[in-house]
């Protein structure tokens, strides 16, 4: 069964932000509710929480094992200063010990670490399969109306792209930021421990740093919001374009593509680079804060060296620590503005997953089993546009085996009233019945298995032939899937072929022709075997030697089965059992083709045209 197409009579509405060349939208100014999006984020680590535990601890056992070296490290070389000054003997044997400890301490820190990465690293993917399993059902539930209003590279962007983004930016912020603060707070303690005067002019530049963090970060979340709007417009562009290459290369449209590539790609490059930009601000500012502070370390600590108030190596410890520290804060600035750039993503995935789901299923639901076929629009209305009318109190019936035909000009509502009877959309007003049975009081499965659909855009996955029939059925044989390959006459041109019903379609289609590529989704939905038929265009792209083939197939296979046709080849409706005539969602006559081109109406008028 193939998937549903956009409905050429009545586009929804369009999305409520601007649309650009190619139905882009362009993107927002700011993040629309970055804290909040922030917070949903941190929430998402909820089922995780034993482990992120296990991660905060063995980070802290880690840095608490690090800080502690440069500490022993001065110690010793207070004993080598003592010795060169020739107060007291070089004790290399205490040397050694020193030495020896650090290397220790320095090893069980990086064994934490190692086991920090490999527990982050699993928090990490667990979290980013979490979003793409939600995504992928989020998908699975949302109206056709939503993937009507959004361009499919931009749905694709969030569902890759941007769920990728928050993997990553998540991996960086819980590794570095969780580092960096357990570092600091680390490292300030061993700094007090050494000296609080010198603590006090380390820590003096950490206001300054938190407000030129701050400042520049305010301004780079703009930068990132829309460096990942543009990767998704971008993303929609390409998908179009190349979905389309038959297309633009037929009309000529290649270097109008090419233009408008590139002036998208331009506007992703300058977002890009301001968000960059402002990203690699941070660093040199941070550090010539911190090269400010050493200065002053370097001063008061030399000084307190020569007043005997402090020894050297608490000095050079102290000098280390303070560059640990200033390297940590720039981390934080660094992480940050990743951070920044998750979040732009998170927020866009959010939008994904708060989307409004189609209406919820009826807690009871009526049976729809041993259908025989009879089909009533009883008082319809339905509209697109709130304040547009399209169908208005349209009214008919089809008996069980009838092939009702619908013609009528572009707009008039044909595909709509399918969609209708597919619930792809539900209605304003009235109601639809399959014998007898309101479908809005049924599952949308059940109404939906219980009729075979074939659109005029073919749609093959990337598979053999034999899979792509059964996909009718999947419960069909390999004997089934041939007895319905040969009532549409497709067996016919698969033998032709080099591995017959083996052979691999690409996901397009393209080693099969567009007529070969009908008669194989005209067989995934004979092989389902419905109750209801319908038949969108179905054979507009049959040849007309072919046409008379499956006419022949598919009147056999209507028997007992009631069958809707939209089409315009005279030959398709001219022996159906009933023809509707709609013109803007009304049916303005019906009948059989002889007594409609005796009223000369609509219907004759129309069959004039066509047969001009």
């Amino acid at each position: 069964m193939s998937p549903p197409a956009r409905k050429p009579d009545a586009p929804p509405p369009p999305m409520i932000t601007g649309r650009g060349p190619m139905g882009m939208g362009g993107p927002p100014a700011k993040p629309k509710d970055f804290r909040g999006s922030g917070r949903r984020l941190i929430a998402e680590l909820a089922p995780v929480r034993l482990r992120v535990l296990l991660v905060v601890l063995t980070n802290a056992t880690g840095v608490a094992l690090g800080v502690t070296g440069p500490l022993l490290l001065g110690r010793a070389t207070n004993v080598v200063f003592a010795g060169v000054q020739g107060r007291t003997p070089i004790d290399f044997a205490a040397i050694g010990r020193v030495l020896t400890i650090v290397m220790t301490l320095y090893a069980l820190a990086s064994v934490f670490t190692w086991i920090q990465g490999n527990l982050l690293n699993l928090i990490v993917q667990r979290i980013g399969r979490a979003f793409r399993t939600r995504a992928q059902a989020k998908l699975a539930n949302l109206p056709l109306a939503y993937f009507d209003a959004q361009p499919r590279g931009e749905v694709l962007s969030r569902v890759t792209n941007d769920i990728d983004n928050i993997a990553s930016g998540m991996s960086s912020v819980l590794g570095q930021i969780l580092n960096a603060i357990v570092f600091v707070i680390g490292v300030t303690i061993m700094m007090f421990y050494i000296s609080p005067l010198l603590a006090l002019v380390a820590i003096v530049t950490i206001p300054i740093s938190v407000v030129v963090t701050a400042k520049i970060g305010k301004r780079s979340a703009v930068r990132f919001k829309a460096q990942w709007a543009h990767v998704g417009a971008l993303n929609a562009q390409v998908e179009e374009a190349f979905t389309g290459h038959t297309l633009v290369r037929v009309f000529g449209r290649r270097r109008e593509i090419r233009e408008r590539f590139d002036a998208k790609n331009a506007e992703l490059y300058e977002a890009s680079f301001k968000a960059q930009f402002l990203s690699s601000v941070i660093m040199p500012a941070i550090g010539f804060v911190g090269n400010l502070t050493f200065v002053g370390i370097a001063v008061v600590g030399g000084l307190r060296v020569a007043s005997g108030a402090m020894g050297l190596g608490g000095v050079q410890a102290f000098i280390q620590y303070s560059r640990q520290f200033t390297q940590q804060l720039g981390q934080l600035a660094q992480v940050a503005n990743v951070l920044q750039s998750a979040v732009a993503s998170a927020e866009r995935v959010f939008e994904l997953l708060d989307a409004p789901d189609q209406p919820a299923e009826v807690a009871h639901p009526a049976p729809l089993d041993a259908v025989r076929g009879e089909v009533r629009f009883d008082d319809v209305s339905f509209r697109y546009h709130p304040d547009t009318p399209l169908i208005e109190h349209l009214s008919l019936v089809a008996k069980p085996g009838q092939t009702v035909a619908i013609v009528g000009p572009t707009g008039a509502g044909k595909t709509t009233l399918v969609n209708l009877l597919m619930r792809f959309y539900e209605l304003r007003s009235g109601r639809i019945t399959i014998d007898g049975v309101d479908i809005a009081t049924v599952r949308r499965e059940a109404v939906r298995a219980q009729i075979g659909m074939v659109l005029q855009d073919t749609w093959l996955f990337g598979g053999t032939i034999r899979d792509n029939i059964r996909y009718g059925n999947l419960a069909a044989t390999d004997d089934d899937v041939v007895r319905a390959a040969t009532a549409t006459y497709v067996d016919r041109f698969v033998h032709a072929l080099p591995h017959g019903y083996d052979t691999i379609l690409d996901e397009e289609g393209g080693n099969v022709s567009a007529g070969e590529k009908q008669l194989i989704t005209i067989a995934r939905a004979f092989l389902a075997d419905p109750a209801i038929l319908v038949l969108d265009e179905a054979t507009s792209s049959v040849d007309t030697r072919t046409e008379v083939l499956v006419q022949r197939a598919m009147a056999a296979l209507r028997s007992g089965r009631t069958s809707f046709v939209i089409a315009h080849r005279l030959s398709t409706i001219r022996n159906a059992d009933v023809i509707l005539v709609m013109e803007a969602g009304t049916i303005v006559e019906q009948g059989s083709h002889d007594e409609l081109m005796a009223a000369h109406g609509a219907y004759h008028a129309l069959c004039s045209i066509l047969a001009a």
